[in-house]
C-alpha cells in the first residue's frame, strides 16, 4: 500500500509539472519538433542532468531504495536492434500524435477528448508487443519439442 500511495503522489507531481511546464500542449511540442523554439529540449535535457547526477551520488553512496530497502544499481547494455526500432516507432508516434505517453495521462486529467486517440494507440502497441514477446518466449518451448533449434530473438 506504501509503494502505491507512493507511486501516486509522484504521479501527480509528475502530472503537475508536464502541465505546468506546457508539455501537454501540442503547439510546444510540434515548435521543438519543428526546431522553432528549444523550449523542449532544454526542459528535457535540465531532467536527464539532474536524474544522471542524482543516479550517480545515490549510487556512490550505496544508498538503498526508499520503499523497497533494495540496491539502487543498473547494468549497461550494448543497443540492440530492438532499441532501434523501439526509438524509430516511438519517434514516429510521438511526431504524428504530438504527445508522449507521459503527458497523455496529464491531458486526460485535464480533459483534452483527442488524448483518447493517442490512449488507444498506446494501448494497441503495448498489446501489439506483448503478444509478440509471448511468441518469443513460447518458441523456444516449440522448437525443442521438434527437435529444432530456435532463432535469436531480436
Amino acid at each position: 500500500m506504501r509503494a502505491r500511495v507512493a507511486g501516486a503522489a509522484v504521479g501527480v507531481v509528475f502530472g503537475v509539472t508536464l502541465s505546468w511546464s506546457g508539455m501537454t500542449s501540442p503547439v510546444v511540442i510540434r515548435q521543438a519538433l519543428l526546431f522553432e523554439k528549444s523550449y523542449l529540449f532544454l526542459f528535457m535535457a535540465s531532467a536527464m542532468l539532474t536524474a544522471f547526477v542524482g543516479q550517480r551520488l545515490l549510487r556512490a553512496a550505496k544508498t538503498r531504495a526508499v520503499l523497497t530497502g533494495e540496491p539502487i544499481y543498473w547494468q549497461t547494455v550494448r543497443p540492440a536492434r530492438r532499441h532501434i526500432v523501439g526509438s524509430v516507432l516511438f519517434g514516429i508516434g510521438w511526431g504524428v500524435a504530438d504527445v508522449c505517453p507521459g503527458p497523455v495521462a496529464t491531458q486526460l486529467g485535464q480533459g483534452i477528448a483527442w488524448s483518447l486517440f493517442t490512449l488507444a494507440g498506446i494501448t494497441i502497441g503495448v498489446t501489439l508487443f506483448r503478444r509478440r514477446e509471448e511468441r518469443v518466449e513460447a518458441a523456444p518451448a516449440e522448437a525443442s519439442r521438434a527437435g529444432q533449434v530456435a532463432p535469436a530473438a531480436g
